[in-house]
């Protein structure tokens, strides 16, 4: 392609990713990255963890650096959010009052926490956690002695939850539905990451929700259930969900379904304008997916660069994700929407654990292994070659794991 103009809007994971897929792969033209946050590039998961249990700077969490950044010539702008995208135009409003000229575009604007429309969540004392200086400000109400309420039985609600157990304060999971992690692991898996919490003192509540946020006399906020029932809190974190920033691109005209809607290619209904990352939605087979993971910005954002510059091949994403909790590594893999059963692998031990999900066919679409990393790898092979697998062979530890697959 000719050496125009790149511009990528979002400077997290999938932005410092597309940025500088761009450069690395021979693009000599010129990249503007915008940024909201004044910070460079830098990675989520640890905010959860080590940040947020004061084992990590924030500064450590930095996956590109503006020196990196310079040295690739990349024109990056932290502090400066785009405020409207005049496709017919190929300009971008910023905040600072400028305007960009693009020959192509990439938005990668991320999302934000969900923030349930109930009384008193915009009082003291109530957290969402995405970004370094959310982590921080919560950090600062964990310890010994303190209580924290967490709001959703998801992977930040339960990480967060994991953290502050470490750092001795008194936690509280509320989860509004009968599981945890129902929407991405099978109920075996939702009962083995509930009775790891039980275990480290979680007090764990399905099937309740939040109906408002009170306050103490001291201003500390106060949880009241739906039952009516009050919880007294240090702190209170809402853990419910992640919602697309797809606003900009829904004034611009382009097709939105709860994000930007893209093909294989990352490229949304505008001409050469492409999304990447929590704002992307893949339109692929009969429905659409939007994954909120560390890997699948990387990969997607790295996927929208190789397409600008007339490199890419059809993105399919591996719905790979991790999370740590105490000192269990939970790795998950495929798509659990496409399964039918559940298939538990026996393991060594009480702690670990192995779930093959299979489709009507018996073929494995999805698996969760808590520190089970080298039946993992296996695991991970056969959702990539869709393999129709023995259930009863799968059950039977004495048995080799690979000698599982039919055919």
């Amino acid at each position: 392609m000719s050496a125009g103009a790149i511009v990528v809007v979002g400077a997290g994971q999938a932005g410092g990713w597309a940025t500088t897929t761009l450069r690395e792969r021979g693009y000599e033209g010129r990249i503007v990255l915008l940024g909201d946050e004044p910070h460079a590039p830098y990675e989520r998961p640890p905010l959860s963890k080590a940040v947020l249990g004061g084992q990590a700077a924030p500064e450590s969490t930095e996956l590109f650096s503006a020196e990196r950044l310079a040295a690739l010539r990349i024109e990056f702008q932290p502090g400066v959010a785009a405020t409207r995208l005049r496709v017919a135009d190929r300009q971008v409003d910023t905040s600072d009052g400028g305007s960009i000229a693009y020959d192509k575009l990439i938005l990668c604007m991320g999302g934000r926490p969900v923030v349930p429309a109930l009384p008193g969540v915009d009082g003291p004392g109530v957290h969402v956690l995405r970004t370094r200086g959310d982590a921080l400000r919560l950090r600062a109400s964990l310890g010994p002695g303190r209580r924290l309420v967490v709001v959703g039985g998801g992977w930040i609600g339960l990480e967060v939850a994991a953290t502050a157990r470490q750092s001795g304060s008194a936690v509280t999971v509320l989860e509004q539905g009968p599981r945890l992690c129902a929407r991405s692991v099978q109920p075996a898996v939702s009962a083995h990451l509930a009775a790891l919490h039980a275990a480290h003192g979680v007090d764990l509540r399905l099937n309740t929700g939040l109906r408002a946020v009170l306050a103490q006399a001291d201003g500390r906020p106060v949880a009241e259930l739906a039952d009516g029932t009050r919880l007294d809190a240090d702190a209170i974190v809402l853990g419910v969900g992640l919602r697309a920033n797809d606003e900009l691109a829904r004034e611009a005209g382009l097709a939105c379904e709860r994000g930007v809607l893209v093909d294989a290619y990352c490229r949304t209904s505008a001409p050469d304008v492409y999304a990447a990352g929590d704002v992307a939605v893949l339109a692929a087979g009969d429905g659409h997916a939007r994954m909120e993971s560390w890997q699948n910005a990387q990969d997607q954002g790295t996927a929208a660069a190789l397409s600008v510059l007339g490199l890419g091949e059809p993105y399919a994403p591996t719905g790979a994700v991790w999370s740590e909790q105490y000192d269990a590594m939970v790795q998950i893999v495929g798509f659990p929407g496409l399964a039918c059963s559940e298939v538990l692998r026996p393991q060594a031990g009480g702690r670990a654990l192995l779930s093959v999900a299979l489709d009507a066919g018996g073929r494995a679409v999805a698996g969760v292994s808590v520190d089970a990393a080298r039946d993992f790898r296996q695991l991970r092979k056969w959702i990539a070659q869709r393999a129709t697998l023995d259930p009863a062979l799968l059950q039977r530890p004495d048995v080799p794991l690979a000698s599982a697959q039919i055919g």
